[in-house]
């Protein structure tokens, strides 16, 4: 065994194809904050995945991570088990919470609000229980599409302020969209500063859509669209007001009011294409990757 190799010492499924792992990873559990994500490999030639930290423990030198079976790579990820090794588990990288560098005292004063869809309640988890150890209650609705399908309700239940299940078929918890309980909320006289959405592409832009009608402001994880996690691929350039952003180097929080949704998710369904990736680059220029343009990393 390679010294560099990271242990997973716990692993369960959450539900089906979405598994949570708990790494050996002394030097990220360290120094990561909430909002942050690491890049994993499974062996030296495989692909690299980047994953929003779940949770981390600085004590014991430990980094949860959650993964979500959509491909290949996720799949054989999803096969590891308590004792197996990932060759790779870099981090933390990213933009930390903008709240994680707010004065505390003014961040008490704030009535924050959470959606998260579907896997988005695992990096959603990690800024509700930093908050929390702050004495900082802050509301969270989870959106599924089924019951089954929600993950890490006890724990989000145990850091909240208020904990609302929404499904769409209504076997649990509120019937109906996310953006429907935030109106609820909403119109029975519950007062917001600050909404932070994460989930699918379709699911925050509607969110915004809502928030923006209601001048809650919104801060959005733009990690669903992340590749490289370098800023050399170019997958995750968005437009985000009037100018160009890196979901993996200048974010992955943006304001969600000025994110171009429908942009972000036109470039993620070109960007899977090799076809799809030539004209992205060939119509953005310079501006297509963050990267330095000269290591081949872009390519």
């Amino acid at each position: 065994m390679e010294e560099n190799m990271y242990q997973i010492l716990q692993a369960r499924e959450l539900t089906a194809n979405i598994f949570e792992m708990v790494v050996e990873a002394k030097r990220v559990a360290k120094s990561c904050e909430p909002g942050q994500f690491v890049i994993v490999r499974k062996a030296a030639d495989s692909e690299r995945i980047p994953l929003t930290i779940c949770d981390y423990d600085r004590e014991a030198g430990t980094i949860t991570i959650v993964v979500q079976e959509v491909g290949a790579s996720t799949t054989k990820m999803g096969s590891l088990k308590e004792g197996d090794y990932f060759r790779d588990f870099t981090g933390p990288l990213g933009c930390p919470s903008e709240f994680v560098n707010e004065d505390i005292e003014a961040l008490k004063k704030k009535k924050m609000l959470f959606v998260a869809g579907g896997v988005g309640a695992a990096p959603v988890y990690p800024q509700v229980k930093w908050l929390h150890e702050r004495g900082i209650e802050a509301d969270v609705i989870v959106g599924a599409k089924t019951k089954d399908m929600l993950i890490l309700e006890d724990e989000m239940k145990s850091v909240a302020g208020n904990y609302y299940p929404c499904t769409d078929d209504g076997t649990y918890g509120h019937a109906g969209m996310v953006t429907t309980m935030v109106e609820e909320l909403v119109n029975e006289g519950k007062k917001y500063d600050v909404c932070v959405a994460i989930g699918p592409m379709i699911m925050m832009k509607f969110v915004c859509l809502l928030t923006k009608k209601l001048e809650i402001p919104t801060i959005v994880s733009m990690n669903p669209i992340m590749v490289d996690g370098t800023g050399m691929c170019g997958a995750c350039r968005l437009q985000v007001g009037d100018e160009i952003k890196f979901a993996c180097v200048d974010g992955p929080e943006f304001d969600g009011h000025l994110v171009d949704f429908d942009q972000a998710m036109k470039r993620s369904r070109m960007y899977k294409t090799q076809e799809g990736r030539a004209l992205l680059k060939l119509q953005e220029g310079d501006t297509h990757h963050g990267g330095c343009g000269h290591c081949g990393g872009d390519e």
